[in-house]
């Protein structure tokens, strides 16, 4: 027997067993089995995502013999013939091959004979966008008043092709994209049947090639098995397929953040010694800083990132000891190597030069130290540390009041107990959380309680007052502080004055008075009073550093 391809062998044949389109199996099995079966459909989406395959199973599920049913038997033979493609009544038309108005008149005069055995004639046409202007207008009285027996279903990967007159007269199920977890499930699910030994991390370099398509995925699979057989391991795979592998794009970003420009020369030389494009792999390198910059940026990284778990994890082990300022720097350096690669002769050392950039990027003092330290140089007076916790509590029109014998936190010298110094900590573990209490004025902050005020009606109250936040401050607090408090997230007037102001308003104060004295030593300074004379210049900006 001849052999048949994975994407054939295993194309569903029910729809529990579609993959990444549950939505559109529910909305067709509850049309079913209500009674409510439109005469036309159109099925949208990309390639490979299971239109046809879709278009097959529901007409199984209209001609059964056992009836109309949500899930065809695939054993009687109106199904058996579907299946197969022999039957008589259902009719599978390659909208690309018939695209005349000939085709589609002929098409029209079979309508309206009866099927010869079944419940419904029913006609597939795929790539419909295909047809000509003329061939879509001599369907178009058929399709909207089409005889009883028959029922259409027509599939594009290019919906906006289709005219809007077409469109109106259709039932549109968009497919979507399959997930990377759910590809990698399939893919799992057919090695075990074909007692294939393969790794999660091979499977996983196989789906993220079919780019969220099963049926490409399956053809990637299928070429990996004639190339490694029935024992594959992960460097075959990688070889093969041409892929960069995961492991190799982890340890360059480590190498770039750990300062290491020997590791990250090898890894260019590993990259270019495989044959593998420069700008190729410079745009996955881009695609890895993104993907740590959203790990270290939110607090459910894996609604927005389509990874598997363990993907997800190295990143957020990696992500856990960079800041998301130090991630953007280094993005924004590789987005401009991608560009520059566009025109450029020598690829390979426009990568090199950018990533020993990356890797030789000395930290940003953050702005508040900057503002802090030239107060005292200016003063001439010594830093003296932040008074502890605050254990009274105070009027909504006072500053925090500070304990003068609070209760110590285990582990954490009490010049340190601030709310400055505690939103920096929950900054430098969970920037999201962070930036929140930023904005957040310290009505009560002691080892016992926290109570936390934000403008009333404003975005941050209503992030604080999820019940998610709450958790997520209160375990950053025991970490913190060895204590666990009672958070109270309460609204305050927005009018200032009127309660103790937050860390983001201090900021802002900060950041304007220094550019007013920036602006006052600007205008005073004797030498750019001179160059203004002499040139006949004005100072339009003044920019701090």
């Amino acid at each position: 027997m001849s052999y048949v391809v994975l994407a054939r062998k295993y194309r569903p044949q029910t729809f529990s067993e579609l993959t990444g389109q549950e939505h559109v199996s529910r909305t067709l099995q509850n049309g079913i089995d209500s009674g409510r079966v439109a005469h036309a459909f159109l099925f949208t989406g990309a390639r490979g995502v299971g239109k046809t395959s879709s278009a097959r199973i529901l007409a199984k599920a209209l001609n059964c013999e056992q009836g109309l049913t949500t899930e065809p038997c695939n054993e009687c033979p109106i199904c058996r013939e579907i299946t197969e493609g022999t039957s008589t009544d259902v009719f599978e038309i390659d909208g690309a091959s018939n695209t005349g108005v000939d085709d589609v008149r002929e098409l029209r005069d079979n309508i309206k004979y009866l099927p010869s055995h079944s419940r419904y004639k029913i006609f597939i046409i795929d790539e419909v966008h295909m047809l000509s202007t003329s061939a879509f207008n001599a369907l178009l009285k058929t399709l909207e008043e089409p005889p009883a027996h028959v029922k259409f279903i027509f599939a594009t990967t290019e919906p906006h092709k289709v005219p809007v007159t077409i469109l109106s007269r259709c039932q549109r199920f968009d497919f979507r994209r399959i997930p990377m977890p759910k590809l990698i499930e399939r893919l799992r699910f057919i090695a075990d049947a074909e007692t294939i030994t393969i790794s999660d991390r091979a499977l996983t370099m196989i789906a993220r090639k079919g780019d969220g398509s099963m049926r490409d995925s399956l053809s990637v699979f299928d070429q990996v098995l004639a190339f490694c057989g029935d024992q594959v391991n992960d460097e075959d795979v990688s070889t093969m397929i041409g892929a960069v592998d995961r492991k190799l794009l982890a340890e360059i970003s480590a190498a770039v953040f750990g300062g290491d420009t020997q590791a990250v020369l090898a890894g260019v030389k590993r990259v270019d010694e495989v044959g593998y494009n420069i700008r190729q792999f410079c745009q996955e390198m881009i695609e890895q800083f993104r993907n740590l910059l959203v790990v270290r940026s939110v607090r459910k990284p894996e609604e927005i990132l389509d990874l598997a778990e363990a993907e997800l994890e190295e990143l957020r082990q990696q992500a856990a000891r960079v800041s998301p300022l130090d991630i953007q720097r280094r993005l924004t350096l590789l987005i401009k190597a991608d560009t520059e690669m566009g025109q450029a002769t020598f690829p390979r050392l426009i990568l090199e030069i950018t990533l020993l950039k990356s890797a030789t990027l000395a930290p940003v003092v953050p702005i508040q130290e900057l503002i802090e330290k030239i107060k005292a140089m200016e003063s001439g007076a010594v830093h003296t540390p932040p008074l502890p916790w605050d254990a009274s509590r105070p009027t909504a029109s006072e500053p925090p009041r500070i304990s003068r014998h609070p209760a110590p936190s285990p582990g954490l010298p009490p010049s340190q107990n601030t709310w400055e110094t505690f939103v920096s900590f929950c900054l430098s573990k969970n920037p999201a959380s962070g930036s929140v209490l930023e904005h957040g004025s310290p009505i009560l902050f002691s080892p016992e309680a926290m109570e936390i005020g934000f403008p009333a009606g404003s975005y941050y109250l209503t992030s604080a007052q999820d019940k998610e936040f709450v958790e997520e401050v209160t375990g950053l607090a025991r970490e913190w502080g060895g204590c666990t408090p009672q958070i109270t997230i309460r609204s305050i007037a927005p009018e200032p004055g009127t309660s103790p102001r937050s860390l983001a308003e201090k900021k802002k104060d900060d950041q304007a008075r220094l550019m007013d004295e920036l602006a006052r030593e600007v205008a005073e300074h004797p030498l750019i009073n001179e160059a203004q004379r002499i040139f006949g210049a004005t100072i339009t900006e003044i920019r701090g550093l």
